[in-house]
């Protein structure tokens, strides 16, 4: 936020408490309004609703009007703030009396009268006129970072910076002047323009050259166009003032739509610390009501059971939501992944198609960028990769380059005709979609494999408990992440920033991989030496889950170490937890039990059953819908 003020001269600071003496004495008003004290209240010297001439008070209520002013609260900085801030909104809206009304009773300018003249002769193109006001103001310019000595600006700084910033608000008007002697036709005043008024100023002459450049153009739409110009009138003159208004101290003139912008500040930082918001961030003001802190119900989060899928008939591995949120993958002992349908409206599943003959089980799955081709993966004793057309559900590939590889993990290349796979026997391939051997590296004894979007570098943790970059293009690699136990996985974020691993022993951590630096260290869930798969999800990516050795599901608010809700339900290892990537209600969790839940908001009860749930788990009658086939 901009200081409002803080750090001007005395004199700019006290015209506000001065207007309000000189007020209260019956003096002009800043905006024209003449006042007479009554009662010890400056009013408007009008006729009274009657037509009836306002009588002179006499002597006792004299006296008491002049006591009335004595005693009138002299207004605190941040309420003459306040006042101002209010009055710029209520000009903005086009009420201009009641500012006139507000400013008078309360004492205060709304900015100071050079600005106002200013401004005036601004939006009315009075170029000549706003040149003189510019001098005016320019004693009143200083930057906030100009040097500060013994508690005062340094007068040499001062002096440069009023220059510079009185150089380029004379740039701007004049650069609006030239562009409307144009768009008029006026080709010979634009030219003395450039010549003599805007090339003298020495300043920005690459846009000097461009603007010269406009001389050609044949016509005004010519000209709008290419100088991305709105044309002469109040559009374009408001945005100037806006720009304008940015080299001058919020005491001379308040930044446009000061107060606005403090309320959006207000409303984006209450969303920021809510731990439950879960929905697209609205800019504007409208979505929203001011007269309440903004606080979202653990309710409206994917807290609830609302689906346990149970076609699978033994411990499920993984699961997995396609990158479009219309579909899920489920891994499993029992030797098949089920892809089931995601009815966007209504958020149940439906079972779409069974791929069978995984002989090992199917430990990992990875969905191609276009959910058109699903990869499975196996346990550590298996040597075989599948890769499925979703669609048709036929086999496409079935790729093992040596019955003594481990290939227990994949990732996709972004362009969706290569992927990586590898495993912990040290095996690291590229292939492509035929499952041909394009590189290979050898010696890596891979856990788990991530591939960022710069479609080069992809991300290997290994056994000697890092995380290294590999560039199979110029055959590099460097090292990321080093943790001090075994990373048993992890995901990256989708902007590539993030890593989220679960790391032996230790729970759930989040690394920047740009910087390299260990961010967070989430608490509450129990990893052992499981393989437990987590993720991001949420809108922006906000939040955090994952399963857990104690049967739960945690999630996390990213910014917060401590949970922010336990899913209970499962009655084994949660190995693996999905996140719908369009549908931010939309949990999946996948358990060692046999059975995936799918956690959703709360469903419509009323308020003494939601709260009986603790705002958790619903009851079994509630959630115990089947997928079907």
């Amino acid at each position: 936020m901009q200081a409002n003020g803080a750090g001007q001269d005395r004199d700019s600071e006290q015209y506000c408490r001065n207007n309000s003496e000189s007020s209260s004495t019956g003096g002009a008003h800043s905006n024209g309004l003449q006042s007479v004290p009554n009662n010890g209240n400056t009013v408007s010297n009008n006729n009274n609703n009657n037509g009836v001439s306002a009588q002179p008070p006499s002597n006792n209520t004299a006296a008491e009007a002049n006591s009335g002013v004595k005693k009138k609260k002299r207004l605190s900085h941040s309420e003459e703030d306040v006042i101002r801030l209010i009055g710029q909104h209520l000009q903005d809206l086009g009420l201009n009396q009641t500012v006139d009304l507000l400013m008078q009773e309360s004492g205060c300018r709304l900015e100071h009268p050079s600005a106002t003249k200013f401004r005036n002769h601004v939006m009315e193109g009075e170029w000549d006129k706003a040149e003189s006001d510019l001098n005016e103001l320019k004693a009143l310019m200083h930057s906030p970072s100009a040097i500060v000595v013994s508690g005062k600006l340094n007068k040499s700084q001062t002096t440069d910076t009023q220059l510079c910033l009185y150089t380029r608000m004379k740039f701007l008007l004049l650069q609006q002047k030239y562009l409307e002697y144009l768009e008029d036709g006026k080709v010979l005043e634009a030219l003395q323009v450039l010549r003599a008024e805007l090339t003298p100023l020495k300043y920005n002459t690459e846009r000097i050259h461009i603007l010269s450049g406009y001389l050609m153009c044949s016509h005004a739409e010519d000209l709008r166009a290419k100088a991305e110009w709105e044309g002469k009138g109040t559009a374009s003159r408001t945005k100037l003032l806006d720009k304008l208004q940015t080299y001058l101290p919020p005491l001379v003139m308040l930044p446009p739509r000061r107060l606005q912008t403090l309320l959006k500040q207000a409303v984006e930082l209450q969303r920021e610390r809510c731990l439950y918001h879960n929905t697209k961030l609205n800019s504007g003001l409208d979505s929203v009501s001011l007269l309440l802190d903004h606080a979202c119900s653990r309710k409206q989060f994917p807290c609830y059971t609302q689906q346990i899928l149970t076609e699978h008939c033994n411990e499920v591995w993984f699961c997995k939501f396609s990158n479009n949120g219309t579909k899920l993958a489920t891994g499993s002992k029992d030797t098949t992944v089920i892809v089931w349908h995601v009815d966007v409206e209504t958020q149940q599943l439906k079972l779409l198609k069974t791929l069978e003959g995984h002989a090992y089980g199917v430990s990992y799955l990875a969905w191609s960028p276009d959910d058109a081709y699903l990869i499975a993966c196996g346990p550590d004793d298996c040597s075989e990769l599948w890769l499925w057309n979703v669609q048709t559900g036929e086999l496409r590939t079935k790729m093992s380059q040596s019955h003594e590889d481990s290939l227990t993990s994949v990732a996709w290349n972004p362009d969706g005709k290569r992927f990586v796979t590898g495993g912990q026997r040290g095996q690291f391939y590229q292939c492509d979609m035929d499952g041909n051997l394009l590189d290979s590296w050898e010696g890596v004894r891979v856990q788990c494999l991530w591939c960022l979007n710069d479609g080069r570098t992809v991300l290997a943790s290994d056994t000697h408990q890092r995380i290294r970059g590999y560039n199979f293009e110029d055959l590099t690699d460097r090292n990321i992440v080093q943790e001090d136990h075994p990373i048993m996985s992890f995901t990256v974020s989708k902007n590539g920033r993030l890593a989220l691993l679960n790391v032996a022993t230790q729970g759930v951590h989040l690394w920047d991989l740009q910087d390299r630096v260990l961010v967070r260290k989430y608490q509450g869930v129990t990893q052992g030496f499981y393989t437990i798969h987590s993720c991001f999800g949420g809108h922006n990516e906000d939040f955090i889950a994952s399963g857990s050795e104690d049967h739960k599901v945690y999630i996390w608010h990213r910014r917060s170490e401590l949970p922010i809700a336990e899913l209970t339900g499962h009655t084994r290892t949660v190995n693996c937890v999905s996140w719908n990537p369009i549908l931010p209600g939309l949990l999946a969790s996948a358990s060692d039990d046999g059975t995936v839940r799918i956690w959703g908001p709360a469903p419509f009860l009323d308020v003494q059953d939601a709260e009986g749930l603790n705002g958790m788990n619903m009851k079994t009658s509630m959630s115990t819908q089947k997928g079907t086939s």
